[in-house]
């Protein structure tokens, strides 16, 4: 019964064996995985993905980094990308401003604009924030986009983002950094969510967990974040797993196959 809710695995790095690693988690017990988008050429790679493989479903956006290559007609394309079978969120969108590959207020913009499509489709978003915790706040607040809900893909705030976030029918999901020895303030908020707002993910092929950190990541890891998160909530595989389906097909309105 794992699902993965993050995945990238219409990146470059599965180039030469993406089927056999699909085919892999299948075997493994994966049961879902979320791709999500990071441009629109990402975005059109996600829905061929799902509908290629019945375990994928689709999230189509445009990431922070690509919010710079966005213009007039971006917003278009992704309503009618966002229309196609298997999409269940706009994703991955936010701000990042470690690295500020994009301006700001091009970052912001963006980031506003598909909050807008989102409630206009009626689906829920996927929120990359990355040293951006106030800005993410205020808009998901100016924008309402508590109308819809969605995810904190990985998340990293503080329990009291993570209440606020929570507040406005937001999820929280921790990655591979959860399995991390310094990663103290991810295991106090793992411990302080409850279960019926907590979602796992790898966001591969990037932040493999302990203990392959070094090496790609694969859907199939989620296992080692899970295996903490049972630690730290001190709950029996099974309980989290389940709670982790529940989550997924509230959120994401599917109805998973075990």
């Amino acid at each position: 019964m794992l699902v993965d809710t993050h995945a990238h695995l219409d990146d470059k790095k599965f180039d030469d064996d993406r089927e056999e690693v699909i085919q892999r988690c299948v075997e493994e017990g994966v049961v879902c995985i979320i791709n999500a988008g990071s441009n629109l050429s990402s975005s059109i790679k996600a829905i061929s993905l799902a509908a290629e493989h019945p375990i994928i479903y689709a999230a189509v956006g445009i990431h922070p980094h690509d919010a710079k290559t966005a213009d007039n007609y971006s917003t278009e394309i992704l309503c009618s990308l966002a229309v196609r079978d298997k999409v269940v969120a706009i994703g991955e969108i936010g701000l990042d401003y470690h690295y500020d590959f994009s301006p700001r207020d091009k970052q912001k913009q963006v980031f506003r604009e598909q909050i807008g499509l989102a409630r206009e489709l009626k689906l829920p978003i996927v929120v990359h924030d990355r040293e951006a915790h106030g800005d993410i706040l205020k808009i998901l607040k100016q924008e309402k986009a508590g109308e819809v809900g969605g995810v904190m893909h990985c998340f990293s705030g503080s329990r009291e983002t993570a209440k606020e976030c929570m507040d406005m029918n937001f999820f929280i999901s921790f990655a591979g950094p959860i399995t991390f020895g310094n990663a103290r303030r991810a295991k106090e908020v793992a411990s302080y969510v409850p279960m019926d707002r907590l979602l796992v993910e790898t966001d591969c092929p990037y932040l493999t967990p302990v203990p392959l950190r070094g090496k790609r990541n694969y859907p199939g890891n989620v296992k080692f974040v899970v295996e903490e998160i049972c630690d730290i909530k001190d709950l029996a595989r099974e309980q989290l797993l389940e709670a982790v389906l529940d989550n997924t097909k509230k959120l994401f309105g599917i109805d998973i196959t075990r």
